[in-house]
């Protein structure tokens, strides 16, 4: 089954995708199915946590279809409690670290960068390389802390296709800084990670993944959450991304250095995961014809065009670049849009 959320009115609402191709709001396929009210995709994860199976209940077919062609989509969830990154996930980025850390490396992204499908990514050209990244990304089910690795996939509700758009020239021009460390406060796990240049070496480097990662639209997704089931192994699929109809990356969740299950094991012992989270797993490494470097080819400050991620089983995700120029070019913030499972908050 397939879920996700569209702006209705001064909210947002959950949909559910049916065989015919047509789209149903849930609160009436719910309702219609002797379900209770659910109107959000949080509340049916939640409501799926407390009786599993619930969605299998669902009978799509009992009320009428629309076309999805004209829903105005908004991010599958538009507020989890956070939205988990994992760095680096890949064998070819990997080939280039100085030390394989051996355990994942997170960042977080706010919710409030996520993005619907077919809205824009806003980049201004000021803000240097900026580049795609096709991942995808799972929606948690139930509350995880402390998991083992064989039991991940079953805290996952679904999982989505995610854009985790970086800007390299705000991580390394205003997230980043370098200091020396006196000898007698420089231990051994502040350098471990890096090549060092002597002796005397006690540089390091901190890169602070905020305004890289979490600025306003970097993080496009959507438009569907597929359920679990329907995926049969999140580490075999295909990923392809494309910038106006031409391929630049095209990769498979197989070349992950951390495979799904291990990511959210790891997650589990730092985070406590509730249902709603996300967490997407990192982006691809091999490029194609003319993008030699895959998405790191695309710079988003430079060019304009449609960029698409197809992901199999999943889906494809399409949002357009849009530049600014100049501080008073730039959208004023949008009111916070109140999702149902804001009600009496």
């Amino acid at each position: 089954m397939k879920f996700g959320t569209r702006y209705s009115g001064e909210g947002t609402s959950a949909i559910m995708l049916g065989q015919d191709g047509l789209a149903r709001d849930l609160d009436k396929v719910a309702t219609r199915s002797g379900l209770g009210e659910i109107t959000s995709i949080l509340g049916l994860v939640e409501a799926e946590a407390r009786n599993p199976g619930l969605v299998r209940e669902l009978d799509v077919e009992s009320v009428p279809g629309f076309p999805v062609d004209g829903i105005d989509w908004a991010p599958p969830v538009p507020n989890p409690s956070k939205v988990l990154g994992v760095a680096f996930n890949n064998i070819e980025l990997m080939r280039r670290a100085h030390r394989d850390p051996g355990v994942p490396n997170y960042f977080l992204k706010p919710p409030s960068a996520l993005q619907g499908h077919k809205k824009p990514i806003i980049v201004d050209p000021e803000w240097g390389a900026v580049i795609p990244e096709p991942e995808i990304c799972a929606v948690i089910g139930k509350r995880a802390r402390n998991i083992r690795e064989s039991d991940a996939l079953d805290h996952v509700f679904g999982y989505t296709v995610h854009n985790d758009v970086t800007s390299h020239g705000l991580k390394f021009g205003k997230d980043a800084i370098a200091v020396t460390y006196d000898r007698d406060m420089a231990r051994p796990e502040f350098f471990s990670w890096r090549n060092l240049h002597g002796p005397d070496d006690t540089d390091a480097y901190y890169v602070y993944h905020t305004r890289s990662k979490g600025t306003d639209t970097f993080g496009p997704m959507g438009p569907w959450i597929t359920t679990r089931e329907c995926v049969p192994d999140p580490n075999d699929l295909h990923v392809t991304g494309t910038i106006d109809g031409e391929e630049f990356t095209r990769d498979q969740t197989g070349n992950y250095r951390f495979s799904v299950e291990a990511c959210i094991a790891e997650a589990s012992r730092y985070f406590t995961l509730f249902p709603g989270d996300l967490i997407s797993f990192g982006t691809t490494g091999k490029g194609t014809g003319r993008f030699p470097r895959g998405h790191k080819s695309v710079l988003l400050g430079e060019t304009l065009g449609t960029v698409a991620i197809d992901v199999s089983c999943l889906g494809r995700l399409e949002n357009p670049i849009r530049h600014i120029q100049s501080l008073s070019e730039r959208p004023a913030p949008a009111p916070r849009r109140r999702d149902s499972s804001d009600a009496g908050a």
